[in-house]
């Protein structure tokens, strides 16, 4: 497996389209992008027992912490999903690009006939 974060840079990369010639900011030029055996990806450092992720459903007092090797764990497509919608806009451009990117924490995936090579 290769390193999580070198991963998620490169698909942001991909899914934004900032490989490619015809790039401009306000436009969805990027690729689908399919990323299998998501469990298998190395950390770097402590990572997985020292970086918690926090959500808020909005209620006084809601805050919940999740430890990086539980979600791992439970359901690394989420985890993915959530680490490269960091490095994507927070517009609707950015959500339409995050619908571009597929996650399989196995090998089998349904997208065999669009794969390239």
């Amino acid at each position: 497996g290769k390193v999580f974060g070198r991963i998620i840079t490169e698909v942001a990369t991909i899914l934004r389209g900032k490989n490619k010639p015809c790039f401009t900011p306000n436009v969805d030029c990027g690729d689908y992008v399919v990323i299998i055996n998501a469990s298998k990806a190395k950390f770097t450092g402590a990572k997985l027992d020292d970086k918690n992720y926090y959500t808020h459903s909005g209620y006084f007092g809601s805050t919940n912490t999740h430890k990086m090797s539980e979600m791992f764990e439970k359901n690394p497509e989420k985890l993915y999903k959530l680490a490269t919608s960091g490095m994507l806009p927070k517009t609707t451009l950015g959500k339409a690009m995050l619908k571009k990117l597929k996650v399989y924490a196995g090998s089998e995936h349904p997208h065999t006939a669009q794969i390239k090579g």
